[in-house]
């Protein structure tokens, strides 16, 4: 029986170490949320930028049909 108190103790030690040490997850977590927030930013800056190209392409079209 004591024999596999220990052998358990032991066991979980070794767990509870290895899961100290890695932290790969968090910045595999981290790297993922700053990846999202860059494909947010260029989502919505794309979107403004094509919305203001569409204003000049038509302010053009515009000005010249009515010369």
């Amino acid at each position: 029986m004591l024999k596999t108190y220990i052998a358990m103790n032991t066991q979980l030690k070794n767990l509870q170490n290895r899961f100290s040490k890695d932290d790969g997850g968090a910045a595999l977590i981290e790297y993922s949320v700053l990846i999202g927030l860059i494909t947010v930013a260029a989502v919505v800056t794309i979107g403004l930028v094509g919305t203001w190209v569409g204003t000049q392409w038509t302010t053009l079209h515009n000005d010249l049909t009515a010369a």
